[in-house]
């Protein structure tokens, strides 16, 4: 899951309103080799303090990087001191409102395709296997179940019959779409994190009847209330086996 807070990730985004920033980052970002804090102000016609400033304001929200060396042709003890320069930084930011990780399911789908291919396995297992080892490494990572959830950009919330429901998917596009496929992921996701933090208090079940989102967490050892039965995925999706031998039974 996203290890960058999302105010951060807004943050550096919103630098990009200023327009002097903007062409800076465009200026350095379509240029080959690094950029100086003079080139950058000769281009763009602003004096060498503006352009410092804004530059280093990129750098510091992690748009652009810096390194510094000599100008070709000086080098040496009269030298004097290495120049600053900028490149583009490698980092990718991305904001959405609401807030969607449509790059972690593509990870995880990319990896599960990758594993299924190599053992000549199911492509449905190994997405099984993927989603919930992510998710235990999240938890482990997280440390809190709830605290991962936010993160996450699951939003979770109080259910009035016990526990939380989510009020946003993070992969809602995905899931309006491939709504089988999307729900199994989030359910071992999810699961996985509860596993990750043993002890945590935390139990998931597959509920596409759930706030905004087809997973509803409750507490363990806790009454249920109105809450529906813990739902296992196969019950919601069917097992790959199962539904190989289902596909063939009106044959």
């Amino acid at each position: 899951m996203p290890q960058t807070s999302r105010s951060a990730r807004v943050a550096a985004v919103s630098v990009l309103d200023d327009p002097t920033r903007r062409a800076l980052y465009d200026l350095v970002g379509s240029r080959p080799s690094p950029t100086s804090r003079d080139d950058a102000a000769t281009a763009l016609g602003l004096s060498r303090s503006t352009a410092a400033f804004h530059l280093d304001r990129l750098a510091q929200e992690g748009l652009l990087t810096v390194e510094f060396h000599r100008p070709p042709g000086r080098s040496g003890p009269g030298a004097g001191r290495p120049t600053k320069y900028y490149l583009r930084s490698a980092t990718e930011v991305t904001v959405s409102v609401p807030e969607r990780h449509y790059d972690l399911a593509a990870d995880i789908f990319a990896r599960a395709i990758t594993e299924a291919s190599s053992t000549g396995g199911h492509v449905r297992d190994a997405l099984r296997r993927v989603a919930s080892a992510t998710g235990r490494e999240t938890g482990e990572r997280a440390g809190d179940f709830d605290a991962a959830l936010a993160a996450g950009g699951y939003e979770p919330r109080p259910d009035p019959a016990g526990g939380l429901v989510m009020g946003n998917c993070p992969f809602h596009q995905l899931a309006q779409r491939h709504t089988e496929l999307v729900c199994e992921l989030n359910y071992q996701l999810l699961d996985g994190v509860a596993q990750g933090l043993p002890g945590c208090g935390r139990r998931v079940i597959a509920d596409p009847g759930a706030g905004r989102c087809c997973i509803r967490v409750l507490l363990e050892g806790a009454g249920n209330g109105t809450a529906p039965p813990a739902a296992r995925p196969d019950s919601l999706l069917g097992d790959s086996d199962d539904r190989r031998s289902k596909a063939t039974d009106g044959d």
